[in-house]
């Protein structure tokens, strides 16, 4: 089975990759990121290329594990040059965000206003009083304090109130009939 290759990733200058026993660093403008390796993958580097391949090409697992460990290498290097950003709308009569500091205070129509505050590597920004914009160097965790932010209030079918993802289409159900 030799259609299987490396795969390689080029890191644009300013960006540093150090490869230790098991783990992999990114280091760029917007931060620094880690990963721990699996051991059905063979990571080498070449000059400023990170060479992707699998252990075993025959076993499933170790093929599935290259893809995934290829792309996120891949996603730490866009992650410290570029950065991630995912944007949330809050639609609904009184649903407000504002900064507070580095945590965002959302007014969701609850008898208090809720806090979140921002982890480690994750900034928030809000243009609007129902546009937020959330932003890091590392993908899985913007998304992940999407997804917690959104789950405050999700998107209800009838009215269609609640945060959604910029862009997200909410199916709406018919009301009651009389």
């Amino acid at each position: 089975m030799s259609r299987i290759g490396k795969l390689p990733i080029e890191a644009p200058s300013g960006v540093t990759v150090n490869l230790k026993e098991g783990a992999l660093s990114v280091k760029g403008p917007k931060g620094e990121l880690d990963l721990v390796l699996t051991d059905d993958v063979v990571v080498t580097m070449e000059g400023n290329s990170v060479q992707v391949s699998p252990r075993d090409e025959d076993d499933r697992r170790c093929r599935a594990m290259w893809g995934t460990i290829r792309a996120r290498i891949q996603n730490m290097v866009t992650g410290v040059t570029e950065g991630f950003a995912k944007d949330l709308e809050l639609v609904g009569v009184g649903y407000r965000a504002a900064l507070k500091g580095n945590d965002l205070e959302l007014n969701l129509g609850f008898s208090h206003p809720v806090v979140h505050k921002a982890p480690d590597g994750i900034s928030f920004k809000c243009a609007k009083p129902t546009e937020i914009k959330i932003e890091g160097a590392d993908k899985q965790a913007v998304g992940q304090v999407a997804a917690e932010i959104r789950r405050y209030r999700p998107p209800e079918p009838y009215k269609g109130k609640g945060i959604r993802f910029a862009g997200e289409q909410v199916r709406r159900k018919e009301g009651k009939k009389k």
